[in-house]
C-alpha cells in the first residue's frame, strides 16, 4: 500500500443540476497530485482540495509542450455501486505516452490506488441520472524552471474529475464528418500514437474548417500519401463493409484507443468479422458506390460510439445507412454501456468495483 496523504476540503462546492452538466465544465472537490524531481523520482502523493496550480513563467510545459493525458470514467451502476472501466489500460497507455515524450514512467499501481481513493473521497460527485458519469482526467506536465531545450527534470502528475452529462440526450444521433484534405494530424514516427496536447492543438484547424461547413468532426488521412484513413478528431473510426467491420491498423500515427480495443473484443466475441488493416479513402468511396458500405462509426471514451450518418469527401456527400444508427453500432453501444453501468455481465473482466 502506498501512503497517500488526504486533505479534505473545508468548503465543498455546490453540485450542478444533472441537466446542466455538459462536458468538462464542472470539477469535483478534490484532486490528486504527485511530484517528480530528478534524483528523487516520483514523490509526495497527496489528495488535496481542487485548486489552481502555481507555476513559474519559465516552466517548461509552456515552452516545449511536454505533456501527456488520459481520459476515463467512473459510473454508478444500476445497483448503486461505483465502478471504473479499464483504468489499468489507461495507465499503461499513459506510460507509453510518457516514453515518447521523455517523461519518467509512473508507478501504474500507485496511480490506480490514487484514483480509487480520489473517487472514494469524491464519490458523491458521480452523477446518477441515466447516461451520466464522472469523467476522469489524469495528466502530467513538465514543471522545471528552464528555457533550455531538453527533457524537464521536474514534473507533476495530477488527476482531476468532472461530472459529465449524457452524451446523447435524445437517443443516438448520427454525426456528419468530413475528410480533411489540406492538413494532417500526425505522421508515422511523430507523436500521433501518444496522447499529448500538441496532437490536439494541431488538429484544431481541421476542426475549425469542419465546423464552418456544418460538420461535427474531421476524418484525418495519413500524412504521407493522403490516402489512408487514420482517425477522427477525438475518436477511432470503423467501417462495416459487406458484413465485415474494418478499422485502420495501429501504425504509429494513430492513438490506440481503449474503447477501440474494447469494441474489437466485443465484435470478436459476437462472431462478427473484424479486421485491423490499412484502408484507403478510395476503398470507402468504392464501397459506398457499390452499396456495400453498411455502417460507419467512431469510438471514444466520451460518446462510447458515434454513428456517422454522412461522410463528405471532396465534393461528394455520402449518406450512410439513411442517416440512422446501424445494427452493429447499436449492439456495440448497448453492450459497452451495459457493462459500464452494471446492467449486463462483464465477461471481459474490464470493470473495477469500488
Amino acid at each position: 500500500m502506498h501512503n497517500i496523504k488526504i486533505e479534505q476540503t473545508s468548503q465543498p462546492k455546490e453540485k450542478p443540476a444533472p441537466d446542466q452538466l455538459g462536458f468538462g465544465h464542472y470539477f469535483s472537490d478534490h484532486m490528486f497530485v504527485l511530484d517528480y524531481t530528478e534524483g528523487i523520482g516520483w514523490h509526495d502523493p497527496r489528495i488535496i482540495p481542487y485548486q489552481p496550480i502555481s507555476l513559474d513563467p519559465s516552466a517548461m510545459i509552456f515552452h516545449y509542450g511536454q505533456s501527456v493525458f488520459e481520459g476515463l470514467k467512473a459510473y454508478i451502476t444500476v445497483d448503486g455501486e461505483a465502478l471504473l472501466f479499464r483504468p489499468d489500460a489507461n495507465f499503461k497507455r499513459l506510460n507509453r505516452s510518457n516514453e515518447r515524450l521523455c517523461i519518467p514512467a509512473i508507478d501504474e499501481q500507485l496511480a490506480l490506488e490514487a484514483l480509487k481513493q480520489l473517487v472514494a473521497v469524491d464519490r458523491e460527485w458521480i452523477p446518477t441520472a441515466p447516461g451520466t458519469s464522472l469523467y476522469i482526467r489524469p495528466f502530467i506536465i513538465a514543471t522545471e524552471e528552464n528555457l533550455g531545450v531538453h527533457p524537464s527534470k521536474k514534473y507533476q502528475f495530477i488527476i482531476i474529475m468532472s461530472p459529465s452529462g449524457s452524451y446523447y440526450k435524445e437517443g443516438i444521433n448520427p454525426v456528419k464528418i468530413m475528410v480533411e484534405q489540406q492538413f494532417v494530424r500526425a505522421v508515422k514516427g511523430g507523436t500521433g500514437e501518444a496522447k499529448t496536447g500538441g496532437n490536439y492543438a494541431s488538429a484544431l484547424k481541421g476542426q475549425e474548417i469542419a465546423d464552418r461547413e456544418g460538420y461535427s468532426q474531421t476524418l484525418w488521412l495519413d500524412g504521407k500519401e493522403n490516402r489512408y484513413v487514420e482517425e477522427v478528431g477525438s475518436m477511432n473510426i470503423f467501417f462495416k463493409i459487406a458484413g465485415t467491420v474494418v478499422t485502420p491498423e495501429l501504425n504509429g500515427s494513430i492513438l490506440p484507443g481503449i474503447t477501440r480495443d474494447s469494441m474489437i473484443q466485443v465484435l470478436k466475441s459476437k462472431g462478427i468479422p473484424v479486421e485491423e488493416r490499412r484502408i484507403s479513402i478510395d476503398e470507402v468511396v468504392e464501397a459506398y458506390h457499390n452499396g456495400t458500405l453498411e455502417e460507419v462509426f467512431g469510438t471514444g471514451t466520451a460518446a462510447v460510439i458515434s454513428p456517422v450518418g454522412e461522410l463528405k469527401y471532396l465534393d461528394e456527400k455520402m449518406s450512410i445507412n439513411k442517416g440512422e444508427i446501424g445494427e452493429v453500432s447499436q449492439m456495440l453501444y448497448d453492450t459497452l454501456t451495459g457493462i459500464q453501468y452494471g446492467k449486463i455481465e462483464d465477461s471481459f473482466d474490464w470493470t473495477i468495483r469500488l
